[in-house]
């Protein structure tokens, strides 16, 4: 018998599925998806035409990990947030496809998000 969390991560994978679907990272456009655990949050931006990742980035990074206490809250996520539009400025990427992994948008999701806008990425 399954567990209730492991019901709940099917269900977030089968979301994810779905989405990426009509989610596609290009040269042009490459697609910055993320991962939440409970204890940390990822990011990375991949080239789907090519299968490569581009650069990625965590909580666990030391850049985040100096100016955050604990990376599985809002304010570990919006630090990521900076940090990942500042990598994508160093490889000349501005614009990108946001795949939210199948969670919501909400939370740390959108403090990610509205981070990595407001420091110069296009989604």
């Amino acid at each position: 018998m399954k567990s209730i969390s492991q019901k709940k991560e099917e269900k977030r994978n089968a979301r994810h599925q779905r989405i990426r679907k009509s989610v596609v990272g290009t040269p042009d456009q490459p697609r910055l998806c993320v991962h939440r655990s409970l204890k940390n949050f990822y990011a990375q931006v991949v080239d789907d035409s090519q299968g490569k990742i581009l650069f990625g980035s965590s909580t666990l990074n030391k850049d985040v990990r100096s100016k955050v206490k604990f990376g599985g809250n809002v304010a570990g996520a919006k630090e990521l947030g900076v940090v990942v539009a500042g990598m994508a400025k160093k490889k000349g990427v501005t614009k990108v496809c946001f795949d939210r992994g199948g969670y919501m948008y909400h939370g740390r999701v959108k403090a990610f998000a509205e981070a990595a806008r407001e420091n110069g990425l296009e989604f």
